[in-house]
């Protein structure tokens, strides 16, 4: 099994504010959703910044980021500090269609990479990839250094990408790498289910 950690203390400016892990997404909010692939992939899962939360899922706990208003490199580095796996899948908390399939197929290719990430047309996907203990010195040192965009571990890191071809195993790519930022998308996610708001 693994480790797994939700970002949820995203300030969601383009959101209003809202907690968007809260959004109900075909009768579940995303954060429950979630939760149910993951308890199937991971037997540790963080729920990183934010207030303090109480999870209704046993291997569930929540950690503070240890450096707000950093952005999600903090929670990534948060996530690997107290991560009891030596394996990790990140998750933005706005991505309702994650699948339980597609995580564990992340987290077996670590063997081959420190970072296992998700490749479309729309580029790389750093909210929902399989990090290792292996990426921690270089999370840590880039974060002390204020160089705070996720993509820039690309460069530093031996990354496993994983294209659409291979994406689309396991369903349409849009669709399972899907965030919700704007009240617009998730207008939008809700046309696409027949759902009016």
């Amino acid at each position: 099994m693994a480790s797994a950690a939700i970002l949820v203390g995203g300030r969601a400016t383009r959101y209003g504010g809202l907690d968007k892990s809260a959004l109900v997404v075909d009768g579940r909010p995303i954060l429950t959703r979630q939760l149910s692939e993951l308890a199937t992939v991971a037997d540790d899962i963080l729920l990183v910044g934010g207030p303090p939360r109480v999870c209704n899922v046993a291997v569930c706990r929540w950690v503070a980021d240890r450096v707000p208003d950093t952005g999600p490199l903090s929670g990534l580095s948060t996530a690997l500090e107290f991560a009891r796996s030596d394996v990790l899948v990140l998750l933005a908390c706005d991505m309702p269609f994650v699948t339980a399939a597609f995580l564990k197929y992340l987290l077996d290719l670590t063997d081959a990479a420190d970072l296992v990430i998700p490749r479309t047309r729309r580029g790389y996907h750093p909210l929902c990839a399989a990090y290792t203990r292996r990426c921690e010195p270089v999370v840590r040192r880039r974060l002390q250094e204020g160089r705070l965009a996720l993509t820039g571990l690309l460069d530093e890191l031996r990354v496993w990408p994983v294209e659409t071809g291979d994406l689309e195993r396991f369903g349409d790519a849009d669709r399972l790498l899907t965030n919700v930022n704007t009240p617009t998308d998730f207008s939008e996610l809700e046309a696409s289910l027949g759902h009016k708001l």
